[in-house]
């Protein structure tokens, strides 16, 4: 009777140390800061619960080798010698603990049995270490002598081993939150979430900058606000394509700042999975593309010009080819007249291209109005022994470098289609400008007569958009005037514009 109080009595007692046990192991863990005191309530808690002088705790790498994180009274010839032994492979799932009674008759390598034997171990336990459930590691004990394991020593291994395992598992998880707030937090794009039911849930710094909502006035908002009102089946679609579970929607798209203005954006929208898979929000990357829209706008613009200009010089070609047969009585005067006036033709074409090929346009060499106006009109001054097809009047300015690639740029366009279509394009044609400067404005008046009585009235194509997208550079009045006499065209700008 007295022998079973005392079995009782040590149950009781025994009972009573692994819950006490398992209480500081908790309460450690909870205090733990850093993955090292997690490592280091572990093994007191194995030590201290049953009743080992030595343990340790392994953890697969990022190559799936197991090796060792933390441990207690092992040799570093040990710990090398048993680097990256596991009876588990990364990720395994329903892993059972396996314990060795002695180690001198198990069934092990040879090799293996002799480097434990020699640091002194005849009985040890592998308790496999999961996080869902899938293999991340172990935590082992070592006895110096053979062992009968209990079934309450395997208890409180596999519970310490579930504790270590969660606790592991949630200080990643905090660890990758931290990171990926982190990474968003400085990320430039506009990073933010929604409910399904498009209600602002999150919003980052890069949000605040790209749309001007600050994080207070955007969550618990539709993020419909951000559509203008022409797009506002976007949110919806958005919201419809989520639910069915499509991934990484990704498109160009406009969206509107908090203070009106458009901006241009490439978004990337995801579904918001829990752990059970099960869509709970929206997900929104967007970056700000105006630059690359800019960019290539211009590039656009820049190819559709070169394939007018290519255009233009050949009709131009055309028409000094045509013009000037009239006027020569041999196909050698007809020869060296075109060369002569097609070199003309590319010395006034390098005056739109020339200030752009520099680094800084002020730094090409400026000239005078009448200079560029003779020198873009050259190429097409067929006469030989008579009056010029052209007159230039009125006082003359310098044009600075900086003015010179749009200026010659209208000039040029004036000259071509002028070439092309109006008095330029007849023997009996004639272009008078006519340069006036009244206070702080400089005016020049181009007027074509001679020209066919059908010429073209310059609808709205390339040209067209061309002249008055350069006029704009040069903050220039631009103005033409048709009539059964010819084309009048008035340039007006400031006089600074044209000399800085």
């Amino acid at each position: 009777m007295k022998d079973q109080h005392a079995r009782t009595a040590e149950q009781f007692a025994r009972r009573a140390h692994e819950q006490s046990v398992l209480y500081r192991f908790t309460d450690r863990l909870y205090r733990a800061r850093s993955m090292g005191d997690v490592y280091d309530a572990s093994l007191d808690a194995i030590a201290d619960g049953l009743g080992c002088a030595r343990a340790s705790i392994l953890r697969f790498d990022d190559n799936g080798i197991m090796r060792f994180v933390a441990w207690r009274n092992l040799s570093a010839a040990y710990r090398q010698a048993v680097d990256g032994h596991s009876p588990w492979r990364p990720g395994d799932q329903n892993a059972e603990p396996i314990f060795i009674d002695d180690v001198q008759t198990a069934d092990i390598p040879e090799a293996l049995k002799a480097t434990i034997l020699q640091e002194g171990i005849r009985a040890l336990a592998f308790i496999p270490l999961t996080i869902d459930d899938k293999v991340i590691g172990k935590f082992m004990t070592y006895f110096a002598k053979p062992r009968d394991f209990t079934t309450n020593e395997l208890q409180l291994s596999v519970t310490i081993a579930r504790q270590l395992g969660f606790s592991i598992g949630r200080r990643l998880a905090d660890d990758n939150a931290r990171r990926l707030s982190a990474a968003v937090e400085s990320s430039k794009d506009a990073i933010f979430t929604s409910d399904l039911n498009g209600i602002v849930t999150s919003w980052n710094t890069g949000a605040e900058r790209l749309l001007g909502y600050s994080q207070g006035e955007a969550v618990g908002k539709p993020a419909a606000v951000l559509v203008p009102r022409d797009r506002r089946g976007e949110q919806a679609a958005i919201l419809s394509r989520i639910r069915n579970r499509e991934h990484d929607s990704c498109y160009e798209t406009v969206w509107q700042r908090n203070d009106g203005n458009l901006v241009d954006i490439s978004l990337t929208v995801s579904p918001v999975l829990d752990r059970d898979e099960t869509i709970t929000g929206v997900s929104y990357i967007a970056r700000d593309i105006t630059d690359r829209r800019r960019a290539e706008e211009k590039q656009h613009l820049l190819l559709r010009e070169m394939e007018h200009r290519v255009k233009n010089l050949f009709a131009v070609a055309s028409s000094i080819v045509r013009v000037r047969a009239r006027s020569t009585t041999s196909p050698s005067d007809l020869a060296s007249a075109v060369c002569a006036q097609l070199s003309a033709l590319a010395q006034a074409h390098s005056l739109t291209l020339t200030p752009r090929l520099t680094d800084d346009p002020r730094e090409a060499p400026a000239t005078s109005l009448h200079s560029l106006i003779r020198t873009i009109l050259s190429p097409y001054d067929c006469k030989v022994d008579a009056e010029s097809g052209f007159m230039i009047t009125g006082p003359d300015v310098r044009v600075s470098g900086n003015a010179i690639t749009p200026l010659a740029l209208l000039l040029y366009e004036f000259a071509t289609n002028a070439a092309k279509h109006g008095s330029l394009s007849m023997p009996s044609g004639r272009i008078a400008v006519e340069c006036t400067a009244e206070g702080d404005r400089y005016t020049l008046v181009w007027c074509e007569r001679g020209g066919p009585s059908d010429a073209m009235q310059g609808g709205e194509g390339f040209g067209s958009m061309l002249v008055k997208a350069t006029a704009a550079q040069l903050d220039a009045k631009l103005s033409q005037d048709f009539s059964p006499t010819g084309l009048t065209i008035r340039l007006s700008l400031s006089a600074d514009r044209l000399a800085n």
